[in-house]
């Protein structure tokens, strides 16, 4: 039987990681729909049409080592507007949503267009200081050289455009559950995240 949870929230709030240990607590499978959209940012990098890339996208694309670098998540950024890619991603997720034994699908538009009837939505956020931090610590660790300012400035630029765009903007569902991690360790989210889906669960 399937049942899905739909994951929502922009960049370092915390959703990839919440998502992941959410879907290993209830054996559920996980997607990071992110990395489709990286993906195609990469593949349109390399030179390629963006709606071809999303079209012939592949499994091994999700294989990449640079789909988390600053260049790739701009370019993601950048392609996700795009209605024609977002089509040719929308039954992928949709698929996988679906499947026997339980979804998670975190992203930035999944409890508002990709799985508007998932039983459980949560809309994962943080401030944009504590989140530009996290991410500052996360590139610094694997040596990116850049500033605290660039990073805040990248992500308030990137959180404008996913809010903004006319295909699928950046909000929560109106019935989702808003789980803000600004002042909670990653235990405390992930137990919040639980709790919720269990509630739902019934």
């Amino acid at each position: 039987m399937s049942f899905t949870v739909a994951i929502d929230g922009p960049a370092a709030a915390g959703k990839g990681t919440i998502s992941r240990a959410v879907a290993a607590h209830f054996g559920f499978a996980h997607l990071d729909t992110g990395l489709l959209y990286r993906a195609v940012g990469a593949r349109m990098l390399d030179g390629l049409d963006p709606v071809e890339a999303a079209q012939t996208l592949d499994p091994a694309s999700l294989e990449r080592d640079d789909l988390r670098s600053p260049a790739v998540s701009q370019a993601a950024s950048k392609v996700a507007p795009i209605p024609e890619v977002r089509a040719a991603l929308l039954d992928f997720q949709r698929a996988f949503a679906a499947r026997a034994g339980g979804a998670v699908l975190d992203g930035r538009d999944i409890g508002t267009v990709i799985c508007p009837d998932a039983p459980v939505k949560l809309f994962v956020t943080a401030s944009d200081t504590v989140r530009a931090e996290r991410r500052y610590r996360e590139l610094a660790e694997k040596g990116v050289e850049t500033t605290f300012d660039e990073v805040l400035a990248e992500m308030q630029e990137r959180d404008r455009r996913d809010s903004e765009r006319a295909a699928a903007p950046l909000k929560p569902a109106k019935d989702a559950v808003v789980l803000d991690t600004s002042q909670m360790s990653i235990d405390e989210a992930v137990a919040a995240a639980v709790a919720a889906i269990k509630e739902r669960r019934g």
